[in-house]
């Protein structure tokens, strides 16, 4: 498996530029983790200027990028935050026109990054789900998205991407009559996406592990004719497990400080509700183990459209458990606008 551009991690050691995150969050101190095993020295921390307020993060004061301007005559910028917002997308892409710009993707959940070491171990895995995909689009954007997540260069991203209603009205299809699971409603918004598709439906079963989210869906979805609303999280197991207090979107599983919440399984969901005909999962990192936990669902083959982005294996390793359950599933790969290389998504059909 060859690569043009060399991984993002060796670029970033061999580079004589002062390196400069951009982003203070999670993203950013997984970042700064992974400089210190590798010996990589970061020189500073640069926000976007209306978040500025010089504070403090892992012993760097916050700045402008103007600020590095005087400080330097040039740097590379290591970005360290995600958005779809098209503003937010556009400055990434103003400043990386500006000076040099690497993505080192660390993983929303799990600790794998890619470098060559990973490519070596999963090379097998990588070509049999890149054969498995169906279309050349699939093919393209698995290519991209695997050159994207090496090398860390945006440009990977530009031609892969592509909007929602691209799949949605050619290989989804979704009829006025289906039978929807939401894995990971969150506070609504896919159930809104749902009905955006169809105009009507036979039932809808949403699920939501964190307390607050489950809230504010069950009020977002309670005008909504044949919906169950069920607070739980979803594993490939009946039992029990611990999720963040907070209501943001990626609710963490298994947190240590969280509050333990009922788990359920696809297989379960469809004894006591009846099969369904489409199912969505987005469920931060536990999309492999849903695979595992709905076993006899997709013996009937629903169409699915599950989140291919939360580990850094997702992309394939999800489409060949796909395979293995159900090897007439016809599967597709999309990236929609999203910077790094999040809204990943893996269709079946």
């Amino acid at each position: 498996m060859n690569f043009k551009d060399p991984c993002v991690w060796d670029a970033l050691k061999a580079t004589d530029k002062p390196i400069i995150l951009y982003g203070m969050g999670n993203g950013a101190d997984k970042v700064l983790d992974e400089f210190e095993k590798r010996n990589i020295k970061a020189c500073g921390v640069m926000a976007s200027d209306d978040f500025v307020r010089y504070q403090n993060f892992r012993g760097f004061t916050v700045s402008k990028m103007c600020d590095f301007e005087k400080q330097y005559d040039d740097f590379l910028i290591a970005l360290c935050f995600a958005s779809s917002l098209d503003d937010v997308m556009n400055n990434i892409k103003r400043i990386a026109s500006i000076h040099p710009m690497l993505v080192p993707n660390v993983p929303v959940y799990g600790k794998e990054v890619i470098d060559d070491a990973f490519i070596v171990k999963y090379k097998n895995e990588i070509k049999h789900a890149y054969s498995l995909l169906c279309d050349e689009k699939s093919k393209e954007v698995f290519v991209g998205a695997l050159n994207f997540l090496y090398s860390g260069k945006i440009e990977y991203l530009k031609n892969i991407e592509s909007d929602k209603d691209e799949i949605f009205h050619n290989v989804l299809c979704l009829s006025n009559s289906e039978s929807y699971l939401d894995l990971g409603a969150y506070r609504g918004d896919t159930v809104d996406e749902f009905l955006h598709y169809t105009h009507d439906y036979k039932k809808i079963v949403a699920v939501e592990p964190n307390i607050k989210n489950h809230t504010k869906l069950t009020e977002h979805c309670e005008q909504l004719k044949n919906l169950t609303v069920i607070n739980a999280g979803i594993t490939d197991k009946n039992s029990t497990m611990f999720v963040s207090k907070g209501g943001g979107r990626q609710s963490v599983l298994n947190s240590k400080n969280g509050v333990e919440i009922a788990t359920i399984n696809v297989d379960t969901i469809t004894e006591l509700y009846g099969d369904f005909s489409y199912i969505k999962a987005d469920i931060e990192g536990m999309e492999s183990k849903m695979l595992q936990g709905a076993k006899n669902t997709l013996k009937t083959r629903p169409k699915l459209n599950i989140a291919g982005y939360h580990t850094n294996s997702d992309f394939f390793t999800l489409i060949n458990k796909v395979h293995v359950l159900n090897p007439d599933y016809k599967i597709y790969l999309r990236k929609h606008p999203y910077i790094p290389c999040w809204d990943l998504n893996i269709y079946c059909i």
